[in-house]
């Protein structure tokens, strides 16, 4: 028996479906500007007539980026920060949540409201930066790295998903013989694989987006990463010696192109991560954040 659908329903999906095709089209317009703007000629860019479709298609834009020493010690210094920053997040993340996972562990609720505490009330800007700054670390990569070592709601998420797993594996490995930390390396950690996944693009995202901490904690040209160096590209219009010597040498490149074809190039890369371990992130997001 085939169901026949109300009018309510129908209009309310029609009223979904509209929303939905809206929020999608915010993201992408934007998104299918900067292509459009990053393979078109000069003259229409400068005259305002590229839309979503590029006008005069040249790649020198993109030639020009992928030439620029500059840009790509950047890239470098984001990717170093991404790889050592994610690996030392994961870390923290891990050996903190699985203790307070227990519930045996002495003092646990304690440390977890002085952790829920810093969600709470977060450390002032000033604060942040005279203890980087007495540590050494101003000038130099692992100011982006250590001051954010662990995140509270992740190390939360993945407490919650090492307390949904049996307890009944735990003890059965106790009895043969293996101590907490091999539980944790040869059960508990391949079991979560979709939060550690889902966690480990979290904070990899963190990584590459973030700028502040490289705008408050790094001052040398040469170690800023590749966000800094967008917001100084495109913000402040800030060109370097090479892009600016490459602008004046050519008639078909532009500054505003030049910039756009730098955030395509730039966004790319963590575009490309995500497909690969999308079913993963869902599972994880999902499981890691309801608790039994």
């Amino acid at each position: 028996m085939r169901y026949r659908r109300t009018f309510g329903e129908r209009a309310f999906d029609t009223l979904n479906y509209t929303v939905l095709l809206l929020g999608c089209a915010a993201v992408a317009i934007p998104f299918l500007y900067i292509i459009s703007s990053s393979l078109s000629a000069p003259e229409p860019l400068i005259r305002g007539e590229v839309t979503f479709w590029p006008i005069g298609f040249n790649l020198n834009n993109y030639e020009i980026v992928m030439k620029n020493n500059v840009f790509w010690r950047s890239f470098g210094i984001t990717v170093f920060v991404v790889v050592v920053g994610t690996a030392l997040n994961m870390l923290m993340t891990v050996i903190t949540a699985y203790p307070l996972s227990k519930g045996g562990l002495k003092g646990k609720n304690f440390v977890l409201m002085l952790i829920v505490f810093t969600m709470i009330f977060q450390a002032p800007m000033i604060p942040v930066y005279i203890v980087v700054k007495s540590l050494h670390l101003l000038n130099t990569v692992w100011a982006l790295i250590i001051p954010g070592a662990l995140a509270a709601f992740n190390m939360l998420i993945c407490l919650t998903f090492f307390r949904s797993l049996p307890e009944e594996l735990f003890e059965a490995a106790r009895v043969d013989g293996m101590n907490e930390f091999s539980i944790l390396w040869r059960i508990a950690i391949p079991l979560s694989k979709p939060i550690m996944l889902t966690l480990i693009l979290f904070y990899a995202v963190g990584h590459w987006n973030n700028y502040f901490s490289a705008l408050l904690f790094v001052n040398d040209f040469k170690l800023r990463p590749l966000q800094l160096y967008l917001y100084n590209l495109i913000a402040q219009f800030n060109m370097n010696e090479e892009l600016a010597a490459a602008i004046e040498s050519s008639v078909s490149l532009s500054p505003q192109g030049l910039q756009m074809a730098t955030i395509i190039v730039a966004t790319v890369p963590i575009l490309l991560v995500y497909p690969f371990i999308q079913k993963h992130f869902i599972k994880g997001a999902l499981i890691g954040s309801i608790k039994e």
